[in-house]
């Protein structure tokens, strides 16, 4: 019989607690029914196995990640919404390293959640929308996308390495990051021709 009070957002959100101290990847079924005070075999009346708990802790992050994002470019537009998607982006991975790393990871995800979550879906949506303050459409809108997140992902990711060892400070390359990726929306170069989507 499951313990009173245990659901499968409960379990969840220990798990992305648990992500966020040790490390997506050393996550373990046992490690969270330790933190719940419960027995392993009660975690599977809620989640199915680990992974099951990988893909749930991923779209928890989608959601939250989304909501951050979402209060921080609200009623903003080019520049200003950029640089808000962006930090908004940064302090959520530094914040929450584990459940980021969810956000990240190729995980297989339950169909029938996946298919409810708002947080995926509304990230793109976001994203496209802040990218056609730019005037862009496709191709050049996904491109786009993927350069954000290349880069957004690739800074956070070093950081989180340890990977800028140069004296200079990571917020001033941040910073000026920022500068140039909205230079280049700007200055989004023509589509070669006959590219298609």
């Amino acid at each position: 019989m499951a313990r009173a009070g245990l659901t499968a957002q409960r379990v969840t959100v220990a798990g992305a607690e648990l992500a966020d101290e040790v490390g997506l990847d050393q996550v373990t079924m046992s490690q969270v029914a330790r933190r719940l005070g419960v027995r392993d075999a009660s975690l599977y009346t809620h989640v199915r196995s680990l992974e099951d708990l990988r893909g749930r802790i991923a779209l928890l992050a989608a959601d939250e990640k989304t909501i951050r994002i979402a209060e921080a470019t609200s009623g903003r537009a080019g520049k200003d919404a950029l640089v808000a998607f962006a930090d908004a982006w940064r302090e959520y991975a530094h914040q929450h390293p584990g459940r980021y790393a969810a956000t990240q990871t190729r995980i297989r995800i339950d169909p029938d959640l996946a298919a409810t979550a708002a947080g995926p879906r509304r990230a793109v949506e976001l994203t496209y929308g802040m990218l056609r303050g730019y005037g862009l459409t496709e191709p050049d809108l996904t491109d786009a996308v993927r350069l954000l997140r290349s880069t957004f992902h690739g800074f956070v990711a070093l950081e989180a390495a340890g990977g800028f060892a140069h004296e200079r400070s990571r917020q001033q390359s941040w910073v000026r990051a920022l500068d140039a990726l909205h230079t280049l929306l700007e200055h989004w170069p023509p589509s070669r021709e006959g590219e298609s989507a």
